[in-house]
């Protein structure tokens, strides 16, 4: 199939506009068999995905040992892949049980220790490349430093910048779920791209406030995950979750209401979630999870349904978007 490929910021690597996220690969709160993980991988592939995200934090390094074996038989220089730092694995001594504590389903055979030092930096680094079985990643993002952040700017961005000139990385950037620190780092250093999760979709918009157009303004790509919200937008129904909670009643019932007129113009709310993302000039691709080769080609059949404009104008007309949102206006 066809596939748009966009310029990520101001260097030279291109990724895909869908991306797949590999935290479900790595036992995202369900057991998945090895067979099932290389199903999805390749399903995206062949839906025209070249774009691949993981992280050590993702199953304790399961995520990365699947990708990496899932992607093996595929040209190297054909995709692109970004794991993350931040989160050193350490072998534990005693057995501990599972690691649902953390949200995988996966034996606790190691712990994850904070570490945004250079050394950790690098050391994290060379460890994803062990379990992914390659010689090199294109991006490398700093996660989640939420709670570090000086020593992530001080220390482990100098350290990711460092690994960018000496082209042991094609790009660096910065991973988070909140966008008031990300704008920090678009301003304060030169990363390539940001990752933000779940504060850019059709129930959040406050990357809009400041990072969005930060980010244009400096040529930083933005990459967008969480689009479904971690699942409300993807299946709005009591119970759902919204940011990893249950949805509460004013959220679910806002959810359902987009989910009306989506469907009132014969457009799934999953496609608009996915395409919404686009109407702002500084997103070059969006992330979503997949656990399944079904998941896979699900995303990548939503992203390609045609969303009319008209659809985008009632959503602001009704008061569900903001008047002044962007909108991917008669895209496909």
């Amino acid at each position: 199939m066809s596939r748009r490929d966009n310029p990520l910021g101001r260097g030279t690597l291109r990724v895909s506009e869908l991306a797949f996220g590999a935290a479900g690969i790595g036992n995202l709160f369900t057991p998945v068999s090895d067979a099932q993980a290389e199903r999805a991988v390749l399903a995206a592939w062949e839906s025209g995905v070249r774009y691949f995200d993981t992280a050590p934090h993702y199953g304790l390094g399961l995520s990365e040992r699947r990708l990496g074996a899932a992607l093996r038989g595929l040209p190297r220089d054909e995709y692109v892949l970004s794991t993350k730092v931040g989160r050193l694995l350490r072998p534990r001594t005693e057995a501990a049980g599972d690691d649902l504590a953390h949200g995988f389903a996966v034996p606790a055979t190691h712990e994850r220790v904070w570490d945004f030092s250079a050394d950790g930096v690098r050391g994290s680094l060379e460890a994803s490349l062990e379990r992914l079985g390659l010689d090199r990643v294109d991006i490398v993002y700093l996660h989640d430093p939420d709670d570090h952040t000086e020593q992530a700017l001080t220390q482990a961005y100098p350290a990711l910048e460092a690994l960018r000139a000496e082209g042991v990385v094609g790009a660096i950037g910065v991973g988070m779920n909140q966008a008031g620190l990300l704008a920090r780092f678009v301003r304060e250093t030169d990363v390539d791209a940001v990752l933000l999760a779940g504060r850019y979709s059709l129930l959040d918009q406050r990357g809009l406030d400041d990072l969005l157009p930060l980010a244009a303004g400096r040529g930083v790509g933005v990459v967008v995950g969480g689009v479904f919200n971690s699942g409300l937008l993807a299946d709005p129904r009591p119970g759902a979750t919204f940011d990893y909670v249950t949805a509460p009643d004013g959220v679910l019932a806002r959810a359902l209401a987009l989910k009306t007129v989506c469907e009132d113009h014969g457009v799934p709310l999953r496609a608009a979630a996915l395409r919404f993302p686009f109407g702002h000039r500084a997103v070059t691709s969006v992330l979503v999870g997949a656990r399944s080769a079904a998941e896979a080609q699900d995303a990548a059949a939503m992203l390609r349904t045609h969303v009319p404009a008209a659809l985008w104008g009632e959503l602001k007309e009704r008061g569900l978007l903001p008047a002044d949102v962007p909108t991917p206006e008669g895209t496909d």
